[in-house]
This record gives structure tokens, sequence and C-alpha cells, in this order.
């Protein structure tokens, strides 16, 4: 499936819940309201929409939130998405709180992978930060994670003045276990209004003083953007998602579906399809495909986070899915 610039759309990420036992100061504030369940898709309607959209090429789903985890039957879910014709890709974003649990149940479906939000490893600023102490039932998550066999991406959110002198200790972990951990650039949005992120080029500039010789791969590892770099002294990679300070829209290959059934074709702007009200109103899943394949050509050329034109921007990343 291809969008009117020629580029090849083949990636959703799926909000199943806006929902979240964390909250995270830069990205879901404490008074934000929860949708109606009644206006969150139902399990088979998300499965409705994801096979349309693997009709049209869709090969990766990423699953996300708020927290998937805290939805009952999230697992069940996972599992049947790895049995729809013509997904080929199905991987996990956690905060890694309720992981544990399901770690056994995640390898046996042969889940292609689990992303861990992570951004300290001081208790303290993990409690100031999330709202939880629940720093140490995340590291053992990520330990019986790699473990297992499963694939296991570290995200870290650099914060002037809250993590950015962890840079270094949390890359470090690509070091002592066979992950990738990946550095995003904080995105602008109604909650992260109080915080300064660090850019791609200032992780990469500090973590060359402990790893002289990190270096960009242009190995695979994953269906994002993220930019990968390796060094002798780690076993996993270093990712940049300079997604802010050097955008890659016009390699851009995703779309994103709402917990709320909105088919969102850029993080940036508003445009899309309610997705959720065809389905309510009956619509099948050949006239869902329609609907998705006109929308995909309406995909804006670009965002325009930290633009002087910048209108519209995120109000809270936890309805969309990130």
């Amino acid at each position: 499936m291809q969008d009117s610039l020629s580029r090849t759309i083949d990636y959703m990420r799926v909000s199943i819940t806006d929902r979240c036992n964390l909250r995270c100061q830069y990205c879901m504030p404490n008074d934000l309201p929860w949708v109606e369940h009644s206006a969150i898709l139902r399990y088979e309607e998300f499965l409705e929409i994801c096979g349309a959209t693997a009709d049209l090429g869709i090969r990766t789903i990423k699953v996300t939130g708020g927290e998937p985890l805290a939805r009952k039957g999230s697992v069940d879910f996972l599992a049947r998405l790895k049995e729809l014709p013509g997904i080929e890709r199905v991987t996990l974003t956690t905060n890694g709180l309720l992981l544990e649990p399901h770690v056994a149940a995640l390898a046996g479906m042969g889940l292609d992978g689990v992303n861990i939000s992570l951004d300290t490893l001081r208790r303290e600023v993990y409690q100031r930060l999330t709202g939880s102490d629940g720093l140490a039932k995340v590291l053992t998550a990520l330990e019986k994670t790699v473990a297992s066999g499963l694939k296991v991406k570290i995200n870290c959110v650099p914060i002037l003045g809250v993590n950015d002198g962890e840079v270094a200790d949390i890359a470090a972990l690509a070091a002592e276990i066979p992950v990738d951990v990946r550095f995003i650039e904080l995105m602008p949005t109604a909650s992260s209004q109080a915080f300064t992120g660090l850019s791609g080029e200032e992780v990469l500039f500090r973590l060359l003083e402990k790893y002289p010789d990190l270096s960009p791969t242009s190995e695979r590892r994953g269906y994002g953007p993220a930019r990968y770099y390796a060094s002798e002294g780690l076993l996993g990679r270093i990712g940049l998602i300079a997604a802010v300070s050097n955008h890659f829209c016009g390699e851009c290959n995703r779309i994103r579906l709402t917990s709320q059934g909105f088919l969102k074709l850029c993080l940036y702007h508003e445009q899309g399809v309610d997705l959720r009200r065809l389905l309510r109103q009956g619509a099948g899943r050949q006239e869902l495909a329609a609907a998705i394949e006109e929308a995909i050509l309406q995909k804006p050329q670009s965002h325009h986070f930290g633009q002087e034109d910048e209108k519209h921007g995120i109000k809270n990343m936890s309805r969309i899915g990130g």
C-alpha cells in the first residue's frame, strides 16, 4: 500500500486502551479523564480493522496503550493478531509493570518483540517521574523477558534535569544483556511543556564519551524509524529516534489506530478516518479497506513539530498510542 508520495505503508501502531497504571509526568496528567468503555473498540473490532489493513499491505502491528497489559484479555488478543493472514510481525510496547506473569505466554505465541519503557535506573527518580515505586518489578520483568528468548528493546526519553545524567548508565544495559537501547526525543505534548528533552545529537555526543567507537550500522533492527549504532563494548545496539530535530517523514511507513477506532495518518496532524463509526454502522471488511485506502492517500508530507507554523501538536499521547 502506497500513499500519494509513493511511501510504502506497511506498519500500524494499535492502541488498545487509553488507560495506564503509571502517571509519567511528561505523558499523562493526573486530571486526564478516562474514555468511556463504550467508546473503546472491542477486540473483535480491532481484529476486523487489522484484517482489512492486512489486505491492503500492513505487515507489522505494534500494540500499545496507555498500558496495553492493563486491559483484560490483551495477551489473548496478541495471540489472535499473530494468527491473522497477512500479518507477519506483532510486537508489544509496555511499561513493564504487568509484564512478568505474561512472559511465558508471549514467548510461547512467538511474539516478535517487546519494547519496555524505562527512563531511569534510580528508584527515587522512577517514583517521582511515574508516581509508582515499581522500578524493581520492571527490572525483574526485563531480566525474565530477555531470558525467555524474546527480542527486547528498551525505550528511554532523556529529559534535562530529570534523567539526562543517566544516559550512559541506561545505554550500558546493552553491554550487560542482549538488548537494544533506544533514546527517543521528547515529543511536544500538552503534558510535556514543562520539560526540555535532549536531542538525538546531544545523546550521541554524550555516549561517544563512553563508547568512542560507537558508529552507525545499516543492519535492520526492526521496522520503525530508529537509527542504530554499534560498539565493540555492547552486546546490543543503541538506537536514536530523533522525530523532532531530524524528522524522517520522507521514509515514514506507518499509520496509527487509536483505542477509539480513529485511523490517524500522522502523529502530528489531525487527518484520518473514524473507523469505529463505520464499523458500528455495519461496514464490512471491503468497505473498511476502501475507507482506509482512501485515507492513506491523504497522509501528510511531514509533521511540523518545533516549527514556527506549528498549529496542532499532540494533546495527549496516551490516547494516540505513540
